[in-house]
């Protein structure tokens, strides 16, 4: 064979291998396209619903049910103080006492003159007894008789006076030692020793330990929700308490337009005068929607959301983008509505896998729950 030849042989074999090549590559490239499996998505159906239920929450302050700036009725030098700030006192406890020396000199002029009283009062006596025999004889005039009455009558309301006065001077004494009016802690004292203190100038800012209440607001269209006795669901901190509305305010708070609640808690409720305290009410919201988890929810533009709804075209399941406005949310659920319709599907999950267009392959689940 010469070089042509050779050459031309060389040239055929290797065109007919490229071409045999080229065709089993086609062929794989082929046989792989047509085996691409489409992703799968969880869906479910939209169901609309006439209203929704949701927990509206409004908020209030706790005061115990005693609060008290606790003082003497009298003035005077505070002489001691057997209390202070953050202590807690039991009900009779000494809290302050007053100086007390001016109504000691005074109890003891009361009792000098009490005691003169009385002396006078006994010769009096005596000396109307022997007046009495004597006019038995003759030798006392009823003139006499009836001085000696009158003395014996001014003497005995000299002493009544005094006895007034002794009461009067023990009462003061009894008042210069302030007591705690009930149990309580001591959240402030406004006093210190020595001072020279006014009558009723609170000493003392006493908080009670037992019947704690929560002071709460409501809209005035709200009012008829409410009423005394019903029970309710307080919240203080990490702390959810059953507790009963004591009673309605009958007029509105000039400044946050609303009506108070005094709510009763329990006894044992463990919270400090001051606390935020919550009222969570159940309402019942007219207005339609449909129920979807919020995993369902991408975010959207001017303030909306999109659901990813799954359209048939062509025989095949595709993705679009429906714009919805979110109305109320739970922990796991919102309530929607927007460029939806009933009985159609949705995809639940899986949102940053998706573009819209994107042909998909949709598992069904049973409707969200409402």
């Amino acid at each position: 064979m010469d070089l042509t030849a050779r050459r031309f042989w060389r040239t055929t074999h290797i065109c007919v291998f490229a071409f045999a090549s080229l065709t089993a590559c086609q062929k794989e490239v082929t046989e792989h396209a047509t085996t691409v499996t489409l992703p799968t998505v969880t869906s479910q159906t939209l169901i609309l619903t006439p209203s929704y239920q949701r927990i509206q929450t409004y908020t209030g302050t706790i005061r115990a049910g005693n609060t008290t700036g606790v003082g003497f009725e009298l003035a005077g030098k505070l002489n001691e103080l057997q209390a202070d700030s953050g202590i807690k006192v039991k009900q009779g406890q000494i809290l302050a006492v007053l100086d007390t020396r001016l109504l000691e000199a005074e109890r003891q002029e009361i009792q000098a003159s009490l005691a003169q009283t009385q002396a006078d009062i006994n010769l009096a006596t005596s000396t109307l007894k022997r007046n009495q025999q004597l006019k038995k004889s003759g030798y006392v005039s009823e003139q006499l008789l009836d001085e000696n009455h009158g003395q014996l009558s001014s003497l005995a309301a000299v002493k009544n006076r005094l006895l007034a006065s002794q009461y009067a001077n023990q009462l003061k004494l009894d008042k210069s030692i302030l007591i705690a009016p009930f149990d309580g802690t001591i959240s402030q004292r406004l006093h210190n020793l020595g001072e020279v203190v006014a009558a009723g100038s609170p000493i003392f800012t006493l908080v009670g330990d037992i019947n704690p209440e929560a002071y709460i607001g409501i809209p005035v269209a709200l009012a008829d929700q409410f009423y005394a006795g019903q029970q309710v669901q307080v919240s203080v901190q990490d702390q959810i308490f059953t507790a009963n509305i004591a009673g309605i305010s009958a007029e509105v708070n000039p400044v946050s337009r609303t009506l108070q609640l005094r709510i009763s808690l329990p006894k044992d409720a463990r919270v400090i005068n001051g606390e935020i305290a919550y009222l969570h009410q159940q309402q019942q919201v007219t207005q339609a929607g449909y129920w979807v988890p919020i995993s369902a929810l991408t975010d959207g533009i001017r303030g909306l959301w999109n659901l990813y709804v799954i359209k048939n075209q062509e025989q095949q399941s595709v993705i679009e983008r429906r714009d919805v406005e979110i109305l109320y949310t739970t922990q796991d659920m919102a309530y929607i509505q927007g460029a939806i319709e009933p009985k159609e599907t949705y995809v639940t999950q899986g949102l940053h896998k998706l573009v819209v267009g994107q042909v998909i392959s949709p598992n069904s689940n049973a409707p969200s729950p409402l």
